[in-house]
């Protein structure tokens, strides 16, 4: 019986163990290293960074790398550009970064591995040729670029201060949110105060829409929606500009109004319907489904313009005298369940429609 031996197809020696590389006869270790090539390195690498946020051009795409200095970059990219080879086992690389000048760093690798139980090293050196340039998106911002529009306006109103600085809040955090998560299309383009209310500058209309959902759910409203044609983009689509109109409620927290026949209303909440207390009897109130937010009311004026003055007497379950805080005239005026009988001073407002004790926790904001 004659023992079947394979020999290697460019010296003729015999190979120890053959095995099978594709259906072909394996070349013998001696000739397989002559043939062999730990890594493809590309002869130079160019990489073009934006000057503005440091983010590297990779295809079509800018991504944010996070590198320190160009020498990181360089380095990443030389990372990314070697291809090692298949049957490299423990593979581990060390990199020595030369600076050539402001825009060469030239990369020397020492490369090693385990291949077919022998130990190989590599040097290998790449130039990274560094251009610096504008990102899309620092290009947009430097360009004043946006996409959507949020107006912050009052329905019959002016906002308030806190409602001006807590949609701004919205605004900022949003974007940072967006920002933080990754998103390179997020940012503020402009945000400034009109005699009416708010208005900001965004980059998407994803952005936009979310921000005005953000403060309709922050302090009630409503949101409009409109969509203005500006230009058609290299692919021949029609891009528009949105712009979301935040109605915020004509009544907010603290707003003393007079609704109805049964007396004013305390607002406590504008959010799905107005909901309150009614100053004369305590009781809560909210307004009818088809009225919501909007009710037809007058504001009689708001819990902070209220005044401490003194709680003269009991007379019944249903009424009490207190002193005018501006005539300090004794007056006879409903007793809200919520008033404390025990108390020397109590919170009145006073307006045409006359003098209501409040809550001495009323919300004024």
């Amino acid at each position: 019986m004659s023992e079947s031996r394979v020999f290697c197809p460019r010296c003729g020696d015999p190979v120890e163990s053959p095995g099978e590389a594709n259906g072909r006869t394996p070349l013998c270790l001696d000739c397989y290293f002559d043939e062999f090539s730990l890594v493809d390195a590309p002869d130079r690498i160019e990489v073009a960074v934006c000057a503005t946020c440091g983010a590297v051009k990779r295809g079509k795409r800018w991504i944010d790398v996070g590198a320190r200095d160009y020498t990181d970059v360089a380095v990443d990219e030389v990372t990314e550009a070697l291809e090692v080879h298949v049957d490299a086992e423990e593979f581990s690389w060390g990199v020595v970064p030369e600076q050539v000048d402001q825009n060469t760093v030239r990369m020397h690798c020492t490369l090693s591995a385990v291949v077919r139980d022998q130990p190989v090293e590599r040097e290998v050196t790449v130039p990274v040729l560094i251009s610096r340039g504008t990102c899309t998106r620092c290009g947009r911002i430097a360009g004043d670029y946006y996409a959507s529009t949020i107006q912050v306006r009052g329905a019959g109103r002016t906002p308030t201060d806190a409602e001006l600085t807590g949609a701004r809040e919205i605004v900022n955090e949003y974007v940072g949110e967006r920002e933080a998560a990754g998103d390179r299309n997020a940012f503020v383009t402009e945000i400034k105060e009109t005699g009416d209310g708010l208005d900001a500058r965004v980059s998407t209309t994803q952005i936009g829409r979310a921000v005005a959902d953000r403060v309709v759910r922050r302090f009630g409203g409503t949101v409009d929606e409109s969509a203005t044609l500006v230009t058609e983009d290299e692919d021949g689509d029609e891009v528009y500009r949105v712009t979301y109109a935040v109605r915020l409620p004509e009544f907010t927290p603290g707003d003393v109004i007079d609704v109805d026949d049964d007396g004013p209303v305390l607002v406590e909440s504008a959010h799905g319907n107005l909901k309150g207390t009614r100053v004369t009897t305590g009781e809560h109130y909210e307004a009818d489904f088809e009225d919501g937010i909007a009710p037809d009311a007058r504001r009689l004026g708001r819990a902070m313009d209220a005044a401490e003055t003194t709680l003269v007497t009991v007379e019944d379950d249903n009424a009490v005298q207190v002193l005018d805080p501006e005539t300090y005239a004794a007056k006879t005026v409903p007793r809200p369940d919520y008033l404390d009988p025990a108390a020397d001073t109590v919170p009145v407002l006073k307006s045409r429609a006359g003098l209501h004790v409040l809550p001495a926790t009323a919300e004024t904001d």
